[in-house]
């Protein structure tokens, strides 16, 4: 009697380059694949808003392509570690594998998983498939993590070269009687009442073929021109990526080979090393997206909080073109081009004097691309709280980089139209730049004199 395998599907839904999928194929036996969607684990982070939808729509195409080949996709809703061990005695499995996570709380469960697993007989085995390099392998000659990129990935081109990607398997041996399923409809991850979404579904299709479409596309159009045009946001010359390496639609093996042999492009694979340093800064640092990197920022003694400037800053209405280009581009397609996304940061940050913090949680539920390391990562760069991160004094002035990156206001007329109509009416500014900008600098000193004090 067959003891089937079971295949556990996290950020990284995708049948390409999936080395846990790989070896339950090898082992030979009926191959069950399973999502669990966990609010509950301690720790676990629910999803935002867009990445709920995009969750619904990739893994809609994830079961429908396993279900083409052969296989099956069994979705089950709560706490990992009792719904994968449920499965495994209801479906006599003999083996669990998946592709390792790298956050403190996913770490927790599985650990616990596959001991648990184990002590049942059970055979368990965790792969590397959504980071080049494992966080545990980069080290100073000291032994001790990075904390600066330039060096950190200095190392990691060191290293071996990233492992060639897995094909795609064309055939899975599904089991003869696949495991009672939850509905993905009734998970209510689509937004309905109201429906918000219309503005994702012109923008993005989630799901594995789009991705690998989109990453071609790029090689092929965009990857010469991207080290001289990555920062017009109006230029249209960014991978688009990001949403697709974040679901693991598609794997940083197959963007790493793919772009080498398209020409190189280390202006581009820098951007993924960015990524790789922000998933070992979370690997060390687990509680990211709630605690500075740096803890002398804990002495910044953020004013306290006013709405209405949020709520303009959320709603696109500060009255800075670019600015309020960025954030309705942001609300309306759940994605913002990566250099507004610095400008629209520091002005909530240093012009707003707003804890970053409440800044994270907005893109968090905004951003289709959002992860746990990335996105409180970047946010804490920009605050200067963080690993590598921007000299406090750093404060990005709207106006003037609207002038470097966006001269002929092409993303501006694209998202915020009224601010170059000879009859527009744009909102009135919330905040003096230069009054908001001198307020930041001098928090900021009050910091480094509190640590110099200590």
């Amino acid at each position: 009697m067959s003891s089937p395998s079971i295949v556990w599907f996290r950020d990284d839904l995708r049948l390409a380059d999936h080395p846990a999928l790989r070896a339950a194929i090898d082992r030979g036996e009926p191959i069950i694949g399973l999502y669990v969607l966990d609010e509950e684990s301690p720790g676990i982070r629910p999803h935002g808003g867009a990445a709920k939808w995009w969750l619904h729509h990739s893994l809609a195409s994830l079961g429908e392509r396993l279900g083409e080949r052969g296989g099956t996709l069994v979705l089950r809703r709560g706490p990992a570690e009792r719904i994968v061990q449920e499965l495994v005695t209801d479906a006599g499995a003999g083996a669990v594998f998946w592709n390792r996570r790298y956050g403190g709380a996913e770490r927790e469960v599985d650990a616990a998983l596959k001991q648990g697993l184990r002590e049942e007989g059970v055979e368990v085995a965790s792969f590397a498939g959504s980071l080049l390099f494992e966080p545990w392998t980069v080290k100073t000659g000291a032994g001790t993590p990075f904390s600066v990129f330039t060096p950190f990935w200095r190392a990691c081109l060191a290293l071996p070269a990233p492992r060639a990607p897995l094909p795609e398997p064309r055939a899975i041996d599904g089991p003869g009687r696949a495991p009672a399923s939850d509905d993905l409809a009734d998970w209510d991850l689509l937004p309905t009442k109201p429906d918000w979404a219309g503005g994702l579904r012109e923008t993005w299709e989630p799901g594995e073929p789009a991705a690998r479409a989109r990453l071609r596309e790029f090689l092929r159009d965009d990857l010469g021109s991207y080290d001289r045009t990555r920062d017009e946001p109006g230029a249209g010359a960014t991978s688009l990526l990001s949403p697709r390496l974040r679901w693991g639609e598609v794997s940083p093996y197959t963007v790493w080979h793919e772009a080498v042999e398209a020409g190189g492009g280390s202006r581009f694979l820098s951007e993924v090393g960015w990524r790789e340093f922000a998933w070992h800064t979370l690997y060390r640092f687990p509680e990211l997206a709630t605690k500075n990197l740096r803890p002398e920022f804990d002495a910044f003694n953020w004013p306290r909080l006013k709405p209405t400037a949020l709520e303009a800053w959320q709603q696109g209405q500060t009255g800075y073109a670019i600015v309020d280009a960025g954030m309705r581009e942001l609300w309306q397609s759940g994605y913002m081009h990566n250099r507004v996304r610095m400008i629209t940061a520091s002005f909530l940050i240093k012009n707003l004097l707003i804890d970053w913090r409440r800044g994270e949680e907005w893109f968090w539920d905004t951003l289709v691309d959002a992860d746990e390391a990335s996105n409180p990562f970047n946010w804490q760069w920009v605050a200067g709280s963080g690993a590598d991160a921007s000299p406090y004094f750093r404060v990005f002035n709207p106006e003037l980089q609207a002038k470097k990156f966006d001269g002929d206001g092409s993303y501006v007329r694209q998202w915020a139209p009224e601010y170059l109509a000879e009859d527009g009416r744009p909102p009135m500014p919330i905040v003096d730049l230069k009054e908001t900008r001198q307020a930041a600098l001098d928090a900021y000193e009050d910091v480094k004199q509190a640590a110099r004090s200590h």
